[in-house]
């Protein structure tokens, strides 16, 4: 049986990677700090110990460690973000180098905010343009960092991703609260651009990068037409038969991050990102319709 380990896979994404590769057959491993089922394996994200060893001839690394960006950006948070990301990729890239038979594959994470806000530029990987601010900065510095990293038995890929629409987290839960509760309305102007993609697509997009081993360096996970803000709330509304939906001028929606914690970014930058090398490869979506992945998500259906 070909086994799996995700570093910091008790998250949202690791649980979906998690619940698909069993299906698949594979043997799931998790890096966590705080072990709770059988297949967790203890690790700090700091220093090298027992963990290392559960490396030994596994077929894939998926790492998805970080501290969650879903928070204000203050220095203390700023550090833990930046911190969690590059120490985490170059203690994974030493164990690797430590191993007598390492893994075939290492999956690093980074972020489809890589690229700056755009209403009307599709980002590619070969022509997108990569920005300039805190969070495109830290996505450039986690990707220099898993670049140095030199693996000779050992094939790398980098994961843009968007926002990955799911059943139990991720952005679709916040949204769906906000259009329950009567706010479900555009946010700032509405007319930014949304690359996102459903759960079951992450998972099989790296399925897909897995068993094509010719394949490697970065790929963006999105679906090929990004929608827009107005467009996902008005059809998530649709989809939940809530008839009224309150818009967010951008004052409250500053006003409300202080509040929650957050950032407006995560609602207001323009993310208009094309999966280029996905298509070119003829990587297949099964959900590219925002209101066929908004129903498939919404209902008890298992997808």
């Amino acid at each position: 049986m070909k086994t799996i380990i995700i570093a910091g896979g008790t998250g949202f994404l690791g649980q979906v990677l998690e619940n698909y590769f069993i299906k698949k057959g594979f043997a799931v491993k998790v890096l966590t700090r705080n072990p709770k089922q059988k297949n967790h394996i203890f690790w700090n994200a700091k220093g090298l110990g027992k963990w290392q060893k559960e490396l030994e001839n596994i077929e894939v690394l998926i790492n998805l460690t970080g501290k969650s960006v879903d928070c204000r950006y203050n220095a203390k948070n700023k550090k833990l973000i930046y911190d969690s990301r590059i120490d985490s990729t170059h203690l994974l890239g030493l164990a690797i180098n430590l191993c007598e038979t390492p893994p075939k594959i290492w999956i690093n994470s980074s972020t489809a905010t890589i690229y700056r806000s755009s209403f009307d530029k599709e980002m590619t990987e070969q022509d997108g343009e990569i920005g300039n601010d805190f969070s495109m900065n830290i996505a450039k510095s986690w990707e220099t960092a898993f670049n140095s990293i030199i693996t000779p038995k050992t094939r790398k890929i980098i994961l843009r991703t968007s926002i990955v629409l799911g059943k139990k987290g991720g952005a679709l839960i916040p949204l769906k609260r906000l259009v329950k509760f009567g706010l479900g309305g555009k946010q700032g102007s509405g007319q930014q651009k949304v690359s996102w993609i459903h759960e079951l697509d992450f998972s099989r997009a790296i399925e897909f990068l897995i068993d094509n081993k010719k394949l490697d360096g970065v790929f963006n996970l999105c679906v090929p037409k990004p929608t827009n803000n107005y467009t996902l709330m008005k059809t998530l509304r649709n989809v939940l038969k809530t008839p009224f939906g309150i818009s967010h001028p951008i004052p409250l929606l500053k006003l409300g991050a202080r509040i929650i914690g957050t950032e407006t970014e995560l609602v207001l930058k323009s993310r208009n990102v094309i999966p280029e090398r996905l298509l070119n490869n003829n990587f297949k979506f099964a959900f590219v319709n925002i209101e066929t992945a908004l129903k498939d998500l919404t209902t008890n259906k298992t997808s």
